[in-house]
């Protein structure tokens, strides 16, 4: 696994305390009722997700991922070792990337598989062939390795149809159904996570939105694991930017208007799709290992709508990149102070550069 040069520059203490435990519909808000934070040169303002048409203007283009996401956990045996819990990370042209968590929560990866080692599930068996992408251990400290290059054998989509669920991790209080995991936007099955950072949208915000001349656009990035040891690089994804989308984006950018993607996912695919040589976004799909860092920047995203990221995580790289190191300084700053809720059900953010 590839680890990064960089570091994020971003420093602030972990708030473990204030990790969103259940959706927001559990916690007895409404989806875009999660608080949002704008950060902009102007300073910090505290609001509510539903609010977010205020902080843009007219001419501005929301980019969102349209990826739906599927049950990839499974409760698992590892052969001679107990119990475990299975994440299947990505489709592969040939097999799976899968990871090995503990069980019975996912709290923690399994580091100390072995080229060879067998997992099996009531219709699965899965056979973990190389460390994953690149046949080198992922973990930083050389001890062991994260994600596997694994050949699986029986009917995986009905594995999944049978006994998957929603991949999660310890920190939520129960588990939650598969529908909790869906955005608004979300109908081209593919993702291992939620693409979660346009999870608070709604119909109705999203009509409000289009009204007020914000317009959206789609593109697609099937999401793998998220659970990255710090430094991590990012692994390869699949995703798509269609030739409307890209014509939208031009369009915008001509204009003068902003492209604010929805989390870090579509800013990776729509830079993706850029042609180097002009900067311009063109239709592409296939896989990408772009990684978006102050170091090899965005070329068109100059907004962002993203959760909280952990300290050290590569997509506090990408945070960065687009929004620079000094306003997100300030957007976490203020975050932690205000505590604001982590994780994939918390709080949202919007960065305006």
């Amino acid at each position: 696994m590839t680890m990064l040069a960089e570091r994020p520059t971003t420093t602030f203490p972990f708030p473990d305390d204030t990790t969103a435990p259940a959706p927001a519909e559990w916690r007895g808000l409404e989806r875009d009722g999660v608080r949002l934070l704008v950060a902009a040169p102007d300073g910090v303002r505290h609001a509510r997700f539903r609010n977010i048409a205020d902080h843009l203007s007219p001419g501005d283009l929301v980019v969102v991922n349209d990826s739906v996401t599927e049950a990839r956990q499974l409760d698992a045996d590892m052969v001679g070792r107990g119990r475990v819990v299975l994440h299947l990370a990505q489709r592969l042209d040939a097999g799976w990337a899968v990871e090995i968590r503990s069980a019975p929560d996912a709290s923690r990866s399994v580091l100390d598989a072995a080229e060879g080692d067998v997992v099996v599930t009531a219709g699965l068996r899965v056979t973990l062939v190389e460390p994953y992408p690149d046949g080198r251990p992922s973990s930083p400290t050389g001890e062991g390795n994260r994600l596997w290059r694994a050949e699986v054998t029986g009917d995986v989509d009905a594995e999944l149809a049978r006994s998957g669920r929603p991949i999660a991790y310890g920190y939520l209080d129960r588990r939650y159904p598969l529908d909790a995991y869906q955005t608004v936007f979300g109908h081209r099955p593919g993702s291992a996570e939620m693409p979660s950072a346009a999870r608070p949208f709604t119909h109705p915000l999203v009509t409000e939105l289009v009204t007020r001349g914000i317009q959206i656009a789609p593109v697609t990035l099937h999401t793998g694991v998220s659970s990255q040891e710090a430094g991590e690089a990012p692994g390869a994804e699949w995703f798509e930017v269609s030739e409307t989308t890209a014509r939208l984006v031009e369009q915008t950018r001509y204009a003068g208007g902003r492209i604010v993607a929805a989390g870090t996912t579509v800013t990776r695919a729509l830079e993706s799709a850029v042609v180097p040589a002009t900067g311009a976004v063109r239709a592409a799909s296939g896989w990408t290992d772009r990684v978006v860092t102050p170091a090899n920047p965005p070329y068109v995203v100059n907004g962002l709508i993203t959760g909280w990221h952990d300290p050290q995580a590569s997509h506090l790289l990408l945070v960065e990149a687009v929004a620079g190191p000094e306003l997100t300084q300030a957007a976490y700053d203020a975050a932690v102070a205000e505590g604001y809720l982590w994780h994939e059900f918390g709080d949202s953010a919007l960065l305006l550069p």
